[in-house]
């Protein structure tokens, strides 16, 4: 069973992780769990309060195909965690690394977005709040996730694309994927 591993942070953005955690297990059998720098209480933009009891280091041992950044408010400020360590031993064990909107910030100040082709919610989103982010010339101005080299990003306006980056990493079927983004985008056609 494919596992992906959700990282929270207070203030995490409500919408861009509800389609991976509302359907990953149920409806495509994938192992999901939520992990945190600092394990207890959050709040997510919304006003959602959720206890997270597992760490960064539990997600580790756990051993998860793809790690989810989720993003929120907490990446921008200076009391921003730093998930350097945690990002690269988690790319070091195989797996897949993805971040939203401010997850992307993460991945950035971990030196993960400058050697391949990359968004997030603008370059100078990017350039603002990730110090020693290097990897300007690989950024794409993209309306969906780009995947590349086992970094999956996206800005915060595309959680479906997103979702479905995602879960291609995690081994679904690309008819289930394909079926899943159909059913998302049908009231748009």
């Amino acid at each position: 069973m494919a596992r992906i591993g959700l990282i929270l942070t207070p203030g995490f953005a409500d919408w861009e992780y509800a389609f991976i955690a509302g359907t990953a297990a149920p409806f495509y059998g994938i192992d999901l769990r939520f992990f945190t720098p600092e394990p207890g209480q959050l709040c997510s933009q919304g006003g959602l309060t959720v206890i997270v009891q597992s760490s960064l280091q539990d997600c580790l041992d756990w051993q998860p195909e793809v790690v989810v950044v989720v993003g929120g408010f907490a990446w921008e400020g200076p009391a921003a965690p730093d998930l350097r360590d945690f990002l690269q031993a988690s790319r070091a064990s195989g797996a897949t690394l993805a971040g939203i909107c401010g997850g992307t910030l993460a991945l950035a100040r971990a030196g993960l977005l400058d050697t391949v082709s990359h968004t997030s919610n603008s370059a100078e989103f990017l350039q603002q709040h990730a110090e020693g982010y290097a990897g300007h010339g690989l950024y794409q101005s993209s309306a969906v996730a780009v995947s590349a080299e086992r970094i999956i990003t996206a800005p915060g306006t595309a959680p479906v694309s997103f979702t479905c980056a995602v879960f291609e990493a995690a081994g679904l079927a690309a008819e289930s994927v394909s079926q899943f983004r159909s059913m998302l985008a049908a009231e748009h056609g």
